[in-house]
């Protein structure tokens, strides 16, 4: 009998379950064994007590998975995080899923300003898109936590699906698994209800929802990618460095040779440049100290983890040390400094500028055009 449990995929995770090794990833115990749907006792912990054990699926398992979208005749729906949009885009997704239609769904616009300008921004992300070297059929702007867009959503699926299977990709903790339960609601009468989660990596391997016509949603395990902070963090930082309610800018007038701390994450230093404000986008849960350029070494040396905290001084020394990234802003309009599941700095000055951000090693920090 228990040669069977290999046979059988955990409803909220989708691994292979197990009953031998409950240090393995789908352990399922003695009491839970006759339950309906079965999940193993990682997603059991995650739903009822919001503990997620460190079980992560290997990056050529990723890989592996995504190369077999290509020879299929399938919609591919890749979910988007805004708030880490360059973080959070499969990097070379266009060459695992062949001719395959993609449509692009931004998750987490209820992050951004209520005065958004919608149009704007879908034009932002077709273009940062095609930077990107991603060929996308639509653009929809939604949030699955808020309800927001996703009757689009479930719209554009409808009109360009057709007869075909959907795949469901991105990258960890962009709000994947909430959105796939989502369409689960609307095209499937299956009673089911993948594990959802803050923590990174929550679904470990390829779940295939049957629909009512026959086809499947296919959720992909979300692609682990170790330049965006959320990945590195330490757990108990997690829930401070991602944002749950709208963004609140922090707007601050700089002369040059000074700095702002984030927390202990990550630094920005105004290193050159005329008199002008930058404009801060990130989780209130990071707390921002402003200082001069002179004194930052001092001060952080002496109050990381805890005036300058998240995290503290005990996580911080399972974290990469900080690197320096040298960015020069051109003059002619306002620019992004983006660091990856930090959030973003906007230079606001048209006049040009010279700063130096320090982040973790490998974060993504990059210079693009302003979001807002």
């Amino acid at each position: 009998m228990e040669d069977n449990w290999n046979t059988k995929k955990c409803a909220g995770c989708g691994v292979a379950l197990q009953v031998e090794n409950a240090a393995r990833p789908g352990f399922v115990p003695e009491a839970a064994r006759e339950r309906e749907p079965i999940i193993c006792q990682r997603c059991f912990r995650i739903k009822h007590y919001n503990d997620a054990s460190s079980v992560a699926i290997d990056q050529d398992d990723f890989l592996r998975l995504l190369g077999g979208i290509g020879s299929t005749n399938s919609l591919v729906v890749h979910i988007v995080d805004l708030f880490d949009f360059e973080g959070s885009m499969i990097s070379g997704l266009q060459r695992f899923v062949g001719n395959n239609p993609v449509l692009l769904v931004v998750n987490k616009i209820d992050l951004l300003p209520k005065v958004t300008n919608w149009n704007r921004l879908r034009n932002w992300v077709q273009k940062q898109a095609k930077a990107g070297g991603l060929r996308v059929v639509d653009v929809v702007l939604c949030s699955a936590r808020r309800n927001i867009g996703f009757d689009r959503v479930v719209e554009a699926i409808g009109q360009l699906r057709g007869d075909r299977d959907v795949y469901v990709v991105g990258a960890t903790n962009v709000g994947k698994s909430t959105l796939v339960n989502r369409l689960i609601a609307d095209y499937s009468d299956l009673r089911r209800e993948l594990t959802v989660s803050r923590y990174p990596g929550t679904t470990l391997d390829a779940i295939s929802i049957p629909l009512d016509d026959g086809r499947s949603i296919i959720d992909m395990p979300g692609i682990v990618y170790k330049s965006r902070l959320s990945e590195i963090v330490p757990r108990e930082t997690l829930h401070a460095l991602l944002p749950d309610k709208p963004l609140k800018p922090l707007t601050y007038q700089f002369y040059e040779k000074q700095t702002l701390f984030f927390g202990g994450l990550a630094r920005f230093d105004f290193t050159a440049g005329e008199r002008q404000s930058f404009t801060a986008y990130l989780s209130s849960g990071i707390p921002v100290h402003r200082t001069k350029q002179e004194r930052a070494d001092e001060l952080y040396d002496n109050h990381r983890g805890e005036m300058l905290a998240p995290p503290s001084r005990e996580e911080l020394a399972d974290m990469p040390p900080l690197v320096r990234h040298n960015l020069r802003i051109p003059p002619g309009g306002p620019k992004d400094v983006f660091v990856s599941g930090l959030g973003w700095i906007k230079a606001n000055g048209s006049t040009g500028a010279v700063v130096d951000v320090y982040a973790p090693k490998g974060v993504k920090v990059l210079l693009r055009d302003c979001i807002l």
